[in-house]
């Protein structure tokens, strides 16, 4: 304590595991599909191990959706829209303020299960994620109140499939289940193969919160699971987050099949600094833009423009603050950045910096130690980077 005194320096804060270790071993650490309101392992089932990015150690094993586990899960949710519908508005608001609660009353063995699974520091699932997926069934709860008043003569969909993302696993799950249930919708979500174990509580939660059997049901899986999904004829809606290139083939999948759909999907985004600009605040906010949850960010601001004349020293401050970036184990409550979500994500960031390098930028990254386990990546600054590069397209 008096050396960390004397240098000023973080001293670690590790965030305690062993609720979520225990909720884990609770189940056996192996996990079926939630459909009907109730867990369903199939006899047939394959499955996969989902791992701590930060360790690499094997948290549980999850089931690999097929064509009859979608096939029951939308069964379910067909046969409870009809009802779902029928409570209204304010019926179907008190399950939506129910939900709220339960994810405020759960919320540390949220947080902490989600940076377990997802490798994201602690601080910004437990203050950002966690709480916004809270404020968001709150938030469509009031709107399921005003149905009447503020959509008239408005019908819901049906069934809707629901696919999100590893980035913000919990978060994501809020932004999509919230207003179909708040619209009379009935849910059938797919989470990401990387990151299911939050969904999976998610759906234990609605069991404890009282919400009737098939309004939610969560299969689990890989992109097989996912085109299931797409592709089944009861399903009215497709709601998917990810890639640009699966959202092109989903959007093909869809085509003249009736079913609505929204994509959520990646960009190139740019993040430009004038010159009248605080040269301090925009530092903080490229540092934000871009390395916020490691970059794996659908709108990160990946590409930095900056007026000729303050060039040289926002770079300079830039690359003093990245200097300060703590990155380590994504449980100690003063990282900053914590692990990439799987091997093969690491492996294609590497490939793409020297890709960049190759095409001739010019790489610079802060001199600070990695953790020898787990998938960890240093922030990274390419400059000189042409209009033309792959980097600055990709």
């Amino acid at each position: 304590m008096i050396e960390l005194m004397g240098t000023m320096e973080y001293g670690p804060a590790p965030e305690s595991a062993d609720q979520a270790h225990a909720w884990l071993d609770s189940h056996g650490r192996a996990f079926g599909h939630f459909i009907k309101g109730g867990w369903k392992i199939s006899q047939r089932a394959k499955s996969f191990k989902t791992r701590n990015p930060a360790t690499g150690q094997v948290l549980a094993t999850i089931s690999q959706g097929d064509r009859g586990d979608v096939d029951a899960a939308v069964k379910a949710a067909r046969k409870a829209q009809k009802g779902w519908a029928g409570l209204g508005g304010h019926g179907r608001a008190r399950h939506l303020y129910a939900l709220a609660r339960q994810v405020q009353k759960h919320a540390r063995l949220l947080a902490v299960l989600e940076t377990l699974d997802n490798g994201k520091p602690i601080r910004e699932s437990r203050d950002i994620d966690v709480p916004l997926v809270a404020r968001h069934f709150y938030h469509h709860a009031g709107w399921a109140q005003l149905m009447e008043s503020e959509f008239p003569d408005h019908v819901p969909l049906g069934v809707i499939g629901q696919i999100v993302p590893w980035n913000f696993p919990m978060l994501m799950l809020g932004w999509k289940i919230a207003p179909a249930l708040a619209a009379g919708n009935t849910v059938v979500l797919k989470p990401a193969e990387y990151t299911s174990l939050t969904a999976l509580l998610f759906a234990e939660l609605c069991d404890e919160a009282g919400l009737p059997p098939g309004v939610i049901n969560i299969v689990t899986g890989d992109g097989r699971t996912g085109e299931m999904i797409v592709n089944h004829k009861d399903i009215n809606k497709i709601a998917f987050t990810g890639s640009t290139d699966v959202g092109r083939l989903i959007r093909q999948q869809t085509a003249g099949s009736g079913k609505k759909l929204t994509l959520e999907l990646g960009g190139k985004s740019p993040f430009i600094v004038f010159p009248d600009a605080d040269l301090d605040s925009a530092v903080e906010g490229v540092v934000d833009a871009i390395w916020f949850n490691q970059g794996q960010v659908c709108c990160a601001g990946s590409r930095l423009l900056v007026q000729e004349g303050i060039q040289k020293i926002f770079i300079t401050k830039l690359k003093a603050r990245m200097e300060k970036l703590r990155i380590g184990d994504p449980m100690d409550k003063c990282i900053d950045m914590g692990a990439i979500i799987d091997p093969a994500h690491h492996k294609q960031i590497d490939k793409l910096v020297k890709t960049g390098v190759r095409e001739g930028a010019t790489l610079w990254q802060p001199d600070c130690a990695l953790p020898k386990k787990g998938c960890f990546y240093r922030p990274s600054l390419l400059e000189n980077v042409t209009p033309s590069s792959t980097v600055a397209q990709q």
